[in-house]
């Protein structure tokens, strides 16, 4: 959970004053910046009784910066803010307003007051509280995290690196934020890589992919000796595949309205660039061979294993791969004999909720900057793998009013200032860094970290296990120990419930979504320290399952009274599958079919969700 905000009331100003344009000769403004949003109002040539566009919320801003001028004649200082409202189709577009401050005649008392501006409203972003004395400075802000992250450039179609070009990173630069990128090669490659990590180097480590990636980062931090220690490091998702169920459960705890594609991914980009996260239950779960893996999403058995399986053929598709899957699964619907035994969430007399602690975020960046860029510190972390580097994105040329030569192309994450600010020539309006936009030809400049030329190179960490071959299956050997459940085999103690029938599904999910548009369970929450057990029992006719999934992109489906449909809050739960063949998937990914049994470890993880949606969903 992000840090408690500051104790002022959301409409009460926190800074008020008047401001210039850029260019110059544009009309002068008055903001006034609240918890909630910055407010604009035109005072010149002909004040805005009513302002229109004049409301920025916070909640679609993602960073801020300071920039001076070029010409020496110019003594103002400029705050610009990066922000993404949303157009009138909904979708949303990225928009800068870069305001000048001009209030003093020296350069210095302007640009303390940008400074003061940037300061504040990075403040308010990312949760910090304000000082109490009223001195805002850019030096109250700590240094900006250093994120790694890891990127399947196959997913969502063969999306997600344009995606992540395009978007991604020029929205983590705005926010200050630091960041190495890989992007992997095969599947359990993530898994491998955060086993040798040094992970004291990082603040977080994103995915940019679907929900395998994660499966496999959170894996991989579990297959590690020191794996208690490991998951003191945050976890984060970006949205680029075509199984979004966690990042639709992030969008959701945000305040966002139900998303997918390129706006749900927007969405989860802004929360990050708040900082904050909760801690984030996970599924131990064994496999009939007596190995375990962890699961923060789902174990599926049935028609949604089905589905998830068999749509795979349908990949290119996208999202609507399993739109498809569920038409064709009801086509041939099939039933299993099954044995479903659980503890009641009520039986353990432990209260539903994580594990004492608080919450990890990540630390503040900062945002002051200016055009005239400074060298970058040498790179001081060590060689990862050799697909590992900084990426060398670079931004278009910035110029100033004074001066129509343009500055160096600026890269991302080196050779330049933290974030570059939008600046254009003198007879434009300001331009943002944006990647879709062409750049001057200059040469790019980047800092690309260590690389191992051969994995031979590398040397593995002590004490860790070497990387696993590659398959389907992630088992762990370390983790936390399952107290609440016997051998798989064993009988169960007293306490549990067991039902044998005949199964359309059954799923064990723990967030609230199955996908970006599916609530699976609506009142689930990150840390809840619950098992969500749905089940359909046989004997359902194919409309009426067709109904559930629909009534289910809702999370109403509880709501049609179907006596098939049933659910249970647990703390652990066993399967023992009597139909010869099917399909069982942790987390999407399938597992080796036979008796699986899981159990719930709260907050064993830490998820970054950006800050909570206080005030609902917006409309």
């Amino acid at each position: 959970m992000a840090p408690p905000a500051p104790s002022l009331a959301t409409s009460t100003p926190i800074l008020h004053g008047e401001f210039g344009s850029y260019p110059a000769r544009g009309p002068r403004f008055a903001l006034t910046l609240t918890q909630q949003a910055l407010h604009i109002q035109r005072l010149h040539p002909k004040p805005e009784a009513r302002p229109r566009g004049g409301l920025v919320p916070l909640s679609e801003v993602s960073g801020c910066c300071t920039l001076r001028s070029r010409s020496p004649s110019d003594s103002a200082a400029y705050f610009c803010i990066y922000t993404y409202p949303r157009a009138r189709r909904g979708t949303r577009r990225r928009a800068t307003r870069t305001f000048r401050a001009d209030g003093a005649a020296a350069y210095e008392e302007n640009r303390a007051e940008a400074q003061r501006w940037a300061a504040t409203l990075t403040c308010l972003l990312r949760g910090l509280p304000l000082p109490r004395d009223g001195e805002i400075t850019l030096e109250i802000l700590p240094r900006p995290p250093r994120l790694l992250l890891l990127v399947n450039p196959f997913g969502g179609r063969g999306l997600a690196w344009q995606w992540c070009k395009s978007h991604v990173l020029p929205m983590i630069a705005e926010a200050g934020l630091s960041f190495n990128l890989i992007q992997t090669e095969r599947q359990n490659h993530a898994r491998e890589l955060v086993q040798g990590l040094s992970l004291s180097e990082w603040d977080g480590i994103i995915t940019l992919s679907g929900d395998g990636l994660l499966y496999e980062v959170l894996n991989g931090l579990l297959a590690r000796p020191d794996w208690e220690e490991a998951l003191k490091t945050p976890v984060g998702i970006l949205p680029c595949g075509s199984g979004n169920a966690l990042a639709g459960a992030v969008n959701q705890h945000g305040g966002f309205a139900p998303a997918i594609g390129l706006d749900l991914l927007l969405n989860c980009s802004l929360l990050l660039c708040r900082g904050g996260g909760r801690p984030l239950d996970l599924l131990s779960v064994t496999l009939a061979s007596g190995s375990r893996c962890f699961s923060f999403l789902s174990v599926a058995w049935g028609f949604v294993s089905d589905v998830d399986i068999q749509s795979e053929r349908f990949r290119a598709l996208g999202s609507a791969r399993f739109t498809l899957g569920t038409v064709v699964g009801l086509a041939t619907l099939h039933t299993y004999r099954g044995r479903l035994s659980y503890l009641p969430a009520t039986a353990t007399g432990e209260p539903a909720s994580p594990r004492p602690g608080s919450a990890h975020s990540l630390p503040r960046a900062k945002s002051e900057l200016t055009l005239t860029p400074e060298p970058a510190p040498p790179a001081t972390h060590s060689p990862l793998h050799r697909s590992v580097s900084d990426l060398p994105l670079p931004l278009p040329a910035l110029a100033s009013p004074g001066s129509p030569e343009p500055l160096p192309v600026l890269s991302l994450n080196g050779g330049g200032p933290e974030l570059a600010g939008d600046w254009g020539g003198a007879e434009d309006a300001p331009l943002s860094p944006d990647p879709l936009l062409p750049s001057p030809p200059c040469s790019p400049r980047a800092v690309l970290s260590p690389i191992t030329k051969e994995p031979s190179e590398m040397p593995a960490p002590p004490g860790l296990p070497p990387p696993c071959p590659d398959g389907p299956e992630i088992a762990s050997n370390w983790g936390p120990p399952d107290h609440l459940l016997p051998p798989l085999g064993a009988p169960l103690p007293t306490g549990w419930v067991t039902m044998e029938e005949d199964f359309v599904l059954m799923l064990a999910i723990s967030p609230s979504h199955l996908g970006a548009d599916m609530v699976a369970a609506p009142h689930a929450r990150f840390d809840d320290g619950l098992v969500h057990l749905c089940w359909v029992r046989g004997g359902i006719s194919r409309a009426t399952l067709l109904r559930i999934f629909l009534a289910m992109e809702r999370g109403s489906h509880f709501g049609l009274g179907c006596p098939q449909l049933g659910y249970a809050a647990v703390r652990a739960f066993r399967l023992e599958p009597l139909t010869p063949r099917g399909v069982l998937t942790v987390d999407g990914e399938v597992v080796e079919y036979g008796p699986v049994q899981a159990q719930v470890h709260p907050g064993l993880a830490t998820l970054l969700t950006g800050p909570p949606g206080l005030l609902g969903p917006e409309p």
